[in-house]
């Protein structure tokens, strides 16, 4: 997600891609808008929001270094946070994503898709089962005004037919992601919760620094092991500057740009970029989010030839034409979203960029792609076409980055 930026562009084009115009400043503000301002943050406009791009101590490459060795520090607050509620919310919620909702522990989320009658995502979400009344969903913020509605307009449909689910957001509130191999030392010491216990995708509600009604969900958009902390709109700020103050690791704030280049180097999708409603979750290469239950009922829009696709990968009967893939490029000129790809000999067109900076972590250019699936083979060489030049680039897998999700040891 999970949680995606869905209208970011990459790092090295993000100042130039965002407005910082008086004009795009006046759109709606997150509850962290005044510590942004009080921390050098620069703000730009984004799905609707101010939101800090960077910070004036720290370049979008330093910050995205900084992560993967301490601890960062992200307002995500402009992030749909909704409870779904009733007796039928589960086989609600199952009508409309992949997630085998009933079938998860209580406390625990999954990664999911909305998705529509071709089969394609209409957006990433990630939908948690608490020990309440209630489903936690949080889904992107560039998609609100689509699936909100999505969701209020077949709630309702619901209602009409007898059921009992309603939608209740929650407007407002603050989501604070922390994230880096330091955050769980630097989170312990202001929390009664037992953070040894709480896993990946695992969610609990807490005290963390004295504020009470705390979520906390052990997930992430970097790679890196870390929590997102949905929190009273009116302690968020207060939450952010006591883990500034922790000892236990370099705590910094970052923004947008290093957020981008630290889920690409995960090789983590970005809805509107990598992701599409013209994409299926297994084109995608996100079969593992429709869950082994569902693809036995079903039930959800697109469910047959989401399905049909998964047995036919399962089987090496690959009956699509695309395939998600990373790359890897030769020095120079970074590869780009819509950038075409082509065959080196006959230069054919095989496939398109949809994302891509140069990582500041393994000072190489890398990109995500989808390509002809006979062309997605690891190793396969290829070439941008930049129009008058073309650059050299390699199939690799991913993520670019080793991901170090806090896991259960089986």
């Amino acid at each position: 997600m999970a949680f995606s930026l869905s209208a970011l562009r990459q790092p090295a084009q993000l100042l130039r891609g965002l407005s910082t115009s008086a004009a795009a400043l006046s759109s709606k503000k997150t509850c962290l808008h005044d510590l942004h301002q009080k921390h050098g943050g620069k703000l730009v406009d984004f799905a609707g929001y101010e939101m800090p791009v960077q910070y004036a101590d720290l370049s979008i490459k330093d910050s995205t270094i900084h992560t993967r060795a301490g601890v960062s520090i992200f307002d995500v607050s402009h992030m749909l946070q909704s409870h779904i509620k009733g007796a039928d919310r589960v086989a609600f919620m199952e009508s409309l994503t992949t997630a085998d909702i009933e079938g998860m522990p209580v406390n625990t989320g999954s990664l999911s898709v909305f998705t529509n009658e071709k089969g394609g995502i209409e957006d990433d979400l990630i939908v948690s089962k608490t020990d309440k009344d209630f489903l936690y969903l949080v889904t992107n913020a560039g998609c609100i005004d689509k699936d909100l509605p999505y969701l209020q307009s077949n709630a309702a449909a619901w209602r009409a037919k007898g059921k009992d689910v309603t939608i209740e957001t929650l407007d407002g509130r603050g989501l604070v992601a922390v994230q880096g191999p330091g955050m769980a030392a630097v989170l312990q010491e202001g929390t009664d919760l037992d953070l040894a216990s709480l896993f990946f995708m695992n969610t609990v509600v807490g005290t963390v620094f004295g504020i009470e009604n705390c979520r906390v969900t052990r997930c992430g958009y970097t790679g890196e092991d870390g929590v997102e902390i949905s929190v009273d709109p009116a302690q968020a700020a207060t939450l952010v500057e006591r883990l500034l103050q922790s000892k236990k690791s370099s705590v910094k704030l970052a923004g947008l740009g290093a957020r981008d280049a630290l889920r690409l180097e995960a090789g983590l999708c970005l809805y509107g970029n990598d992701i599409d409603d013209k994409t299926t979750p297994v084109e995608a290469g996100l079969a593992f989010t429709i869950a082994k239950r569902r693809r036995q009922t079903l039930g959800f829009p697109g469910a047959e030839k989401i399905v049909e696709q998964h047995l036919c990968e399962q089987l090496t009967t690959k009956k699509w034409n695309k395939s998600r893939v990373g790359l890897i490029a030769e020095p120079g000129r970074a590869p780009r979203g819509h950038a075409p790809i082509v065959a080196p000999i006959d230069k054919a067109a095989v496939g398109y960029v949809t994302s891509g900076c140069p990582s500041p972590c393994l000072g190489k250019n890398i990109a995500i792609a989808y390509v002809d699936k006979i062309d997605s083979k690891v190793g396969t060489k290829l070439l941008v076409d930049f129009g008058k030049k073309q650059t050299g680039v390699t199939v690799t897998k991913m993520p670019f980055v080793p991901t170090k999700y806090y896991t259960k040891k089986i």
